[in-house]
């Protein structure tokens, strides 16, 4: 297999996986007063945008299609 089609199926996995796994994130909110700390942590999944998705997608197909031509 050439490079150009193995990046192209990794763009197809990654593109799909943009569009249905959920990203953890965590956020820390805290105030530090001499040796005590108040705090809230929030921690949240989100998913990425779906324009994100699609971009990789629509490049992984490309690369997949004219790596897998003959030349």
């Amino acid at each position: 297999m050439k490079n150009v089609t193995l990046i192209g199926i990794l763009l197809l996995v990654l593109g799909v996986l943009a569009l249905v796994v959920p990203i953890p994130r965590r956020e820390n909110r805290s105030v530090k007063i001499g040796d005590t700390k108040i705090g809230i942590e929030t921690k949240t999944r989100e998913k990425l945008p779906p324009a994100v998705g699609i971009v990789l997608l629509a490049g992984g197909a490309l690369a997949w299609v004219f790596g897998a031509r003959k030349t």
